[in-house]
């Protein structure tokens, strides 16, 4: 009993491991970067919408629009650039009745949306929609008279639409006078009109006006100002035979919203697709 009473206890010791750095672990890392990227990305949005003009925003937003290339023989979906603002819309180039040159059928036709391109006809509209918007850094001045133009790419051909905003009106009021802003716009569409050989037709839109009148002047007014538009153009050194049509949409097709705001008074100067 002696002997075993000498005897030195055993003591077993167990340790606890905890993995993963605490009860809280590493998650808190991964939530508070997302977090500082999040808050980049909306400081970035914000100093954008401030810094860029209406175009350059348009250009932005046409970038980031999700879309999917398709062929003749696909079912849908969309091309490189959907939306608005440098290329719009295109389509597909078919052979006799349906043509989408010279006989529209109605589902070939984008509504803003791209279509592939058989005849290599876009890429000249894209180089010369670069060679349009990529002035803008020359001057001042034609960057503000950058800021009244819009253009796209459409089943038609490429649209360059010229637009009167708040400040600077393409037209005197109510008249189809046109400004030293519109002349100035024509000069440089027909520059750039010049570099290629495709016919053009204008037509002309105006804002609705607040009463509704025996006589309405929208009609007139916007055939005057097309046909304003085709002088300052062949005065400029387009040729009068390249000039296929001169229509006057009235206040029928709106850009915006409101039917009578300022931005619906603009010209549309298409440079046609060439029927092969």
């Amino acid at each position: 009993m002696s002997a075993q009473a000498n005897v030195r206890p055993i003591i077993i010791k167990k340790k606890k491991i905890i993995k993963g750095g605490g009860h809280h672990g590493g998650a808190w890392k991964v939530a508070y970067a997302d977090f500082v990227t999040a808050m980049m990305a909306f400081f970035m949005l914000m100093w954008l919408l401030n810094a860029t003009t209406e175009q350059q925003k348009a250009g932005l937003a046409d970038y980031f629009t999700p879309t999917i290339p398709i062929v003749q023989s696909s079912g849908g979906g969309n091309g490189a650039f959907g939306g608005e603002s440098i290329f719009s819309e295109q389509t597909l180039t078919k052979n006799g009745t349906g043509a989408s040159v010279s006989r529209v059928s109605a589902e070939d036709k984008a509504l803003g949306e791209t279509i592939g391109d058989t005849d290599g006809q876009n890429e000249v509209f894209e180089s010369l929609n670069e060679l349009l918007l990529g002035q803008g850094g020359e001057s001042e001045v034609m960057e503000n008279l950058l800021e009244h133009i819009v253009t796209r790419i459409t089943d038609e051909g490429l649209v360059i639409e010229v637009y009167s905003r708040d400040a600077l009106q393409i037209f005197e009021s109510d008249s189809a006078t046109p400004t030293s802003l519109l002349r100035d716009l024509a000069t440089l569409i027909s520059e750039i009109s010049k570099t290629v050989t495709n016919d053009i037709a204008i037509g002309g839109h105006v804002r609705a006006r607040p009463l509704v009148l025996i006589d309405n002047p929208v009609w007139d007014l916007s055939q005057q100002r097309a046909t304003q538009l085709r002088l300052l153009l062949e005065d400029r050194g387009i040729a009068s035979g390249r000039i296929q049509r001169v229509t006057g949409h009235a206040d029928r097709e709106h850009v915006v919203r409101d039917p009578m705001a300022l931005r619906n008074d603009r010209i549309e100067i298409v440079l046609l697709r060439s029927v092969l």
